[in-house]
């Protein structure tokens, strides 16, 4: 039997103090950290990229790390998918909800955050080509 999936392809960690968990993931793994231009949001590298910005090992991602707030009280996993509309809708017919609303990310593409049946927050991600 096939099965389709839609894979795990970012995480997201929030922090009461962005400065003090960004040295600390930096000095216990390795991990480079960059503010992303403009915003009050870090880009966490664990893991070697391509010319695109892809993971070069099979199976790693990297994620961002923000203030702690919204969606982004507790670590998150996001999930690509290719319709996040779509995929909020089937969410919610098996008993989550979408928390806020479809976020464009410029020219990268489209996020949003469901919470599951168990109340779990998740993240989702829509390539802008989908």
């Amino acid at each position: 039997m096939t099965y389709v999936m839609d894979s795990v392809v970012h995480f997201e960690i929030p922090a009461d103090d962005v400065k003090r968990a960004s040295a600390f993931y930096k000095k216990a793994f390795g991990w480079g950290i960059q503010q992303w231009s403009g915003t009050e949001y870090w880009m966490l590298s664990t893991t070697e990229v391509d010319k695109e910005g892809m993971p070069k090992n099979p199976g790693a991602i990297n994620g961002g790390m923000g203030a702690r707030g919204g969606p982004l009280k507790v670590p998150v996993v996001t999930i690509a998918v290719e319709d996040i509309d779509k995929t909020l809708a089937k969410v919610e017919k098996l008993g989550g909800k979408a928390v806020g609303k479809k976020q464009s990310i410029g020219e990268m593409g489209f996020t949003a955050y469901f919470k599951d049946s168990e109340g779990n927050v998740i993240g989702l991600w829509q390539s802008p080509h989908a």
